[in-house]
């Protein structure tokens, strides 16, 4: 596990030379065709020398949820493990790694109406708004969104909506009681902030510099896609249609997108600093591959 640019992808390459480990990506993101260049999916030749399982298995139009997720994962761990080998979770979707670990609530299903109904009143009030209503009626749910995270906000209040029951409390009693393996957790990310903002921004540029925006452009004239798609909604992405909407300029755009990015980075390291028996490294230390080889071996030993 570990924030946005942190090294995660290329420890787990070097892992796979050296231990006989399959990947499977946990990225809300690189389960998206044709979204590659923002999501910083490995290349052709990365992905030749080592697969990744969980990469583009959904078209940009449709959605994926952390419940299948986690009905995916277990399938190709159940079929790495019957190979002889060992799975190897990689990625920094922290809440798919919490339902994967911890389990995941039976939510209600979606319903239009209520999201149309939640739509229009942010359109009114404002994300934040709607935010502070979640907030009285389901805290601990609100304590962990962000105010502009429209998608996650909008989902609270519709199941709140629906069953009168808050997200929280729906998630607390769908917890599984055992887990279905063990797991040991390992969390990559550079000690000081400072040269993870600096790693961030130098990706984002070189994203830019090798046709983000064009990537981006050619999604948004595909014929059903739009802005408010989940997959849209990523960072970067939804930065950049907003640009192509003409609503910014591409410096504007390229700032929000970087300021989005630090922030994603933000959320993601206070989840890890929750996450127990989390076993922390910094990818850019000397020796990073050969410290965790061996808190590897000392795991399979146990």
């Amino acid at each position: 596990m570990g924030p946005t640019a942190s090294g995660k992808t290329e420890a787990a390459i070097r892992l796979c030379m050296r231990f006989p480990l399959d990947v499977i990506s946990v990225d809300s993101a690189l389960v998206y065709r044709g979204m590659d260049i923002g999501t910083a999916k490995p290349d052709a030749e990365t992905l030749r020398r080592v697969p990744h399982r969980l990469i583009d298995i959904r078209d940009p139009e449709q959605s994926y949820s952390a419940g299948e997720f986690v009905r995916d994962a277990f399938a190709e761990m159940d079929g790495i493990v019957a190979a002889g080998r060992i799975p190897l979770l990689v990625g920094g979707t922290m809440m798919y790694f919490r339902t994967l670990t911890g389990g995941i609530a039976e939510l209600p299903a979606a319903d239009p109406g209520l999201r149309a109904e939640i739509d229009r009143e942010a359109g009114e009030r404002g994300w934040p708004a709607l935010h502070a209503r979640l907030a009285e009626v389901d805290p601990v749910a609100a304590a962990r969104i962000n105010p502009n995270d429209s998608q996650r906000v909008q989902r609270a209040l519709e199941v709140w909506l629906a069953s009168g029951k808050a997200l929280s409390a729906w998630q607390q009693d769908g917890a599984q009681g055992s887990p279905r393996y063990d797991y040991l957790r390992i969390g990559l990310w550079p000690a000081r902030r400072r040269t993870l903002h600096e790693r961030i921004e130098a990706r984002l540029n070189a994203m830019l510099n090798n046709g983000f925006l064009e990537e981006v452009r050619g999604l948004r004239e595909r014929e059903g896609l739009t802005g408010r798609h989940p997959s849209m909604r990523a960072v970067g992405y939804r930065q950049l249609w907003e640009h192509l909407d003409g609503a910014t300029t591409l410096d504007q755009a390229r700032d929000r997108a970087l300021a989005a990015t630090r922030q994603l980075a933000k959320r993601q390291i206070t989840w890890l600093r929750s996450e127990a028996s989390l076993t922390r490294f910094d990818p850019l230390e000397a020796g990073t591959i050969d410290a965790i080889s061996r808190t590897l071996i000392e795991f399979f030993d146990a």
